[in-house]
């Protein structure tokens, strides 16, 4: 089966990309820069240049395409807004794909995304859903809501490097999820007929509290946290100047999001049924707890031989110290 991912050079469409190479798959993946791509061909991947936001680019991407997932999603960085890549984009290529005769198509949206009408990406994904379910396609929507590797940029190096941990006063838990685990429920959904024309939550085993997961990095690392705490009223104000502002809009989108986290609603969801029709163990899933000791155990032995090999660089430097005569 030749699969297509669009996302490729993503966090989760890496590991989306990664996952199917190493379970036999042909992948195909949609890039915008082949030089940003060099990793995924030397993995194995075929790649084409392409862009979700010109849609003449598609349908050589889909030539001989068996089935389709698409991680993509717009960056804060850059120049298209949300609505041109998460649904002007998504809707071109659902359009090519049933062109193209390939009825296989899995996608991926965020928890609760129906809940928050207000918040643009979330509101987008739930039209993308909707408008799937309409394709006549064969799909399967998975539905994550925060991934681990975020959480080693939002607390572990801070943490390390003794800066500022930014937290809200009230957040809501998330079930955070390791993207290498979300992406085995990806590449099973291709196999498992009874995953199509469904929606699934893809989430940890427990939703986590900002301070917890501060509290498990100041055990695991011997070093106190300097927590910062960020009003939600200043990120709102931050918010609505952005709109003001072309080059800002898909910040302010983003940092919309605060309403989602400031809500004090957990962002989790039961799994056992996910776990039974995708034939996946929760013992295969990674746990926060888990992930976060693998990460320092890796960091506080390299910070250590690099403690080593300072002193030794230092001892070499050292002058040799005079020897001392004593008078007979």
């Amino acid at each position: 089966m030749k699969v297509l991912i669009t996302g490729a050079t993503g966090t989760l469409g890496r590991q989306v990309t990664r996952r199917a190479l190493d379970e036999g798959y042909e992948v195909r993946c949609l890039v915008r820069s082949f030089r940003k791509g060099a990793f995924l061909k030397e993995w194995g991947a075929e790649l084409v240049q392409g862009d979700l936001c010109d849609p003449s680019t598609l349908p050589p991407a889909l030539a001989g395409v068996d089935a389709v997932i698409d991680t993509a999603t717009t960056r804060p960085t850059d120049s298209f807004s949300i609505k041109q890549v998460d649904w002007d984009g998504k809707v071109s290529l659902i359009q090519a794909t049933k062109a193209a005769g390939i009825d296989r198509f899995i996608f991926f949206s965020i928890l609760d995304a129906e809940k928050y009408p207000d918040v643009p990406l979330m509101e987008i994904k739930h039209c993308v859903e909707q408008y799937l379910a309409e394709s006549g396609l064969k799909y399967t929507i998975l539905r994550p809501c925060g991934f681990l590797q975020g959480l080693i940029g939002q607390y572990a190096i801070p943490i390390l490097e003794k800066q500022a941990v930014w937290v809200m006063g009230a957040t809501s838990p998330i079930a955070y999820m390791d993207t290498q685990d979300i992406a085995k429920f990806a590449v099973q959904a291709l196999k498992i007929p009874e995953t199509e024309q469904r929606s699934f939550p893809v989430v940890g085993s427990r939703p986590w509290e900002a301070y917890e997961i501060i509290r498990l990095c100041e055990r695991l690392s011997g070093r106190e946290a300097k927590v910062t705490r960020m009003p939600i009223g200043l990120l709102r104000g931050i918010r609505r100047v952005a709109r003001f502002f072309q080059w800002s809009w898909n910040m302010a989108d983003r940092l919309a999001f605060t309403e989602v986290i400031a809500s004090g609603k957990p962002l989790a969801a039961s799994m056992e049924e996910t776990y039974a029709v995708f034939d996946i163990s929760p013992k295969e899933i990674t746990t926060l707890e888990s992930y976060m000791q693998d990460y320092f155990n890796r960091i506080m032995k390299k910070l250590k031989e690099l403690e080593y090999e300072k002193q030794k660089a230092k001892k070499k430097k050292s002058p040799f110290k005079s020897s001392q005569s004593s008078d007979s």
